[in-house]
């Protein structure tokens, strides 16, 4: 059971204990002879039903926090970030069901997106949208091709990490630059064997994702294409990081 859904069963549950006791049992207590203490259920559920309901509607249209578990978006966000996802980014959903209500907008390349991994629901990934519905993707000598042209590539020299990021030190950087003029740095490590991607054209109402770590993200590249529905929001903002310590010069930065 996942955590929205827990959410929006606790919410439910105290909202429903509180309106009961505001039409039937208050009344009720409040017309007894003798002195009536409110029950501590209904007293728990009129104290925290609000909280609960804000954090829903937070946590469900307008901003969610994630925290980034692995390295495979390196350089752009590193292990420890605690990040900030725009809900409503591509659309109003329905919590649990996912149900889009109100459209809002629809991915564009380059932007970073928080998912449903399309093999296992109940697990959130974060990678980079480079294919849209339509798109031809492939991944051919650490080069993507979008439509059978080359994406731009610019070498930025050797990336340097610390703590958990030193495992990628000397690893190649490299600024992308997409058709869109959307531009952000990825890694490239050349002492792992590269693995290519022939040709593959994105069906309709589908996104095709990658990690900026390119040599060591497992993306679309091996489990296929992410459904519009499996979209939870864009990553926009870096809030926090803790990485065996806090790194100061990580909060506060955008996400390009």
């Amino acid at each position: 059971m996942n955590f929205e859904l827990i959410l929006v069963l606790v919410t439910l549950v105290t909202g429903v204990v509180w309106y009961v006791d505001h039409l039937v049992w208050r009344p009720i207590r409040k017309k007894s002879t003798t002195s009536v203490k409110e029950p501590i259920i209904v007293e728990y559920a009129r104290s925290l039903f609000p909280v609960f309901l804000v954090v829903l509607i937070l946590r469900s249209f307008i901003i969610e926090p994630f925290r980034i578990p692995s390295g495979s978006m390196y350089p752009t966000l590193e292990i420890g970030d605690f990040i900030a996802v725009n809900k409503f980014a591509y659309g109003i959903k329905l919590p649990v069901v996912q149900t889009k209500i109100i459209p809002l907008g629809e991915p564009e390349r380059g932007d970073v997106v928080v998912f449903k991994y399309p093999n296992d629901p109940d697990v959130d990934y974060i990678k980079r949208v480079v294919g849209l519905p339509g798109d031809q993707v492939a991944y051919l000598g650490r080069t993507l091709f979008i439509n059978g042209k080359p994406v731009e590539h610019k070498a930025m020299g050797v990336y340097r990490g610390n703590d958990s990021g030193a495992v990628m030190n000397d690893a190649k950087v490299v600024q992308e630059t997409f058709d869109n003029g959307e531009s952000h740095q990825i890694l490239l490590d050349t002492d792992k064997h590269a693995i290519d991607m022939q040709p593959v054209t994105v069906p309709e109402g589908h996104y095709f994702m990658v990690g900026d770590n390119r040599d060591h993200s497992n993306d679309s590249r091996f489990w296929g294409f992410v459904p519009e529905e499996n979209l939870k929001g864009k990553a926009f903002g870096i809030w926090m990081n803790w990485d065996n310590g806090v790194h100061f010069n990580r909060i506060g930065k955008g996400i390009d």
